[in-house]
């Protein structure tokens, strides 16, 4: 697909079909997230991709905001001592704001491989590192599940242009 029309087509998809995604595409989902942009290059970031139906139904246990059954969760995690061991004080709100760009990354790839795919952040952090089985240090901020989709809805609107965009200063017409 076109870059914008990617951009355009994509959807937050919550219902899947009971349908298998295979590794090759999960591959170049993360893959593509890990090209996004990262502060300093630290790539503090670890993708951790679920694709096991049991382990799922764990995650979603303890994911509120985890509808339906996907075929794969991608978890984003953040590896906070080696962010702000590469980038100081700073490095921890650096690494969350890279795994933000990371996961616009996965979403548009997945839409541009024909899979729907929507972020969580409504779960328990802990448990999902327990049965993720991260290590100490390194924290799950964003779920990403996905799959086939079951159902495209319909863009909602948005604000035109002239509404949010401003040049130079904010008080500029």
């Amino acid at each position: 697909m076109e870059l914008f029309e990617v951009i355009y087509q994509r959807r937050s998809i919550r219902s899947y079909l009971r349908k298998k995604v295979d590794r090759e595409a999960l591959d170049k989902i993360v893959d593509a997230g890990q090209w996004a942009p990262t502060g300093g290059n630290a790539q503090a970031w670890k993708f951790v991709i679920v694709d096991n139906p049991d382990r799922i139904v764990k995650l979603k246990s303890v994911s509120p905001g985890m509808f339906n059954e996907p075929a794969f969760v991608i978890a984003i995690c953040a590896d906070r001592d080696a962010a702000v061991a590469r980038m100081g004080p700073q490095g921890a709100m650096l690494a969350l704001m890279d795994i933000c760009m990371a996961a616009e990354n996965v979403l548009l790839a997945a839409c541009a491989l024909g899979l729907g795919a929507c972020v969580i952040r409504s779960f328990h952090q802990q448990a999902v590192g327990v049965i993720l089985g991260c290590p100490e240090g390194c924290v799950t901020e964003l779920l990403v599940a996905g799959g086939f989709p079951a159902q495209r809805p319909v863009a909602a609107s948005r604000k035109g242009i002239e509404e949010i965009r401003k040049f130079n200063r904010w008080d500029d017409k």
